[in-house]
């Protein structure tokens, strides 16, 4: 077995060796964007390993392109390393939820509070648009689970591209999108808080269209905050219930 993986990973340094940077670094970013899609999806769950062998023949790449992928999504803090267990998908402990949340409700306020400065109509427009997609979303399947990845990211990555803050966007749509990603898979799991979160968006958009940096902030950070308070409430649930066994089995 050690002989075969030698001879793999040989294979696999021989085949990056004849690719020119530009071709290496585009099939690190596909790779890069399908792990992320498996994370995302939640194919790969929060505490699964990485496993490089499985995922390169599944992305048909060497291991080299996948092990940068791993390296990027490390550094967002999506996945993380421990010695002789290899690469795992990180678990949203309380203490965790409550620092992404504050990071993300500062920065989010902020881009709330540039956008209504500078927003225009068309872009409002846009965001209305959104919004009535929500809603024909929940329409049709409930609010139960109408916060699909697609309409929620789109709403807020679009807010930060109209604060015209590359800085910002960067910030929101690159940097920690996968994390805010993984938090947002987890409360589609909480059944009341889609209607909520629909109000929400509501106000925000009210705010920038009324062109009150004040208020559009405000309302902003009140809707990472109400995030906040269900996600770590919903994370906090299974530890109680496996604390609640052990006492009862201890009894």
């Amino acid at each position: 077995m050690d002989q075969m993986t030698d001879d793999n990973t040989s294979q696999d340094s021989s085949q990056d060796a004849n690719l020119d940077p530009a071709e290496a670094q585009t099939i690190a970013d596909s790779a890069l964007q399908r792990l992320t899609e498996v994370i995302l999806s939640g194919e790969l769950k929060p505490g699964a390993k990485v496993s490089e062998p499985e995922l390169a023949r599944r992305f048909g790449i060497s291991r080299a392109p996948l092990r940068e992928a791993i390296r990027r999504l490390e550094e967002r803090s999506v996945l993380t390393r421990a010695p002789r267990l290899g690469a795992r998908v990180v678990v949203l402990s309380p203490a965790r939820v409550q620092q992404i949340f504050m990071v993300r409700e500062a920065i989010e306020g902020m881009i709330a509070r540039e956008a209504a400065k500078v927003i225009t109509d068309a872009e409002i427009a846009h965001l209305r648009a959104n919004l009535a997609r929500q809603k024909a979303r929940s329409e049709e399947i409930g609010f139960t689970n109408f916060l699909t990845r697609e309409l929620d990211s789109d709403f807020h990555t679009y807010i930060a591209q109209c604060s015209r803050n590359e800085f910002l966007i960067k910030f929101l749509c690159e940097d920690y999108a996968t994390l805010i990603g993984l938090c947002r898979r987890h409360l589609r799991q909480v059944p009341e808080r889609g209607y909520r979160a629909f109000v929400e968006h509501g106000r925000i958009v009210d705010a920038l269209e009324d062109r009150d940096p004040d208020m559009a902030e405000l309302t902003m950070r009140r809707h990472i905050t109400a995030s906040r308070q269900v996600l770590e409430a919903s994370v906090q649930e299974p530890r109680r219930d496996a604390a609640r066994s052990k006492r009862k089995r201890a009894g």
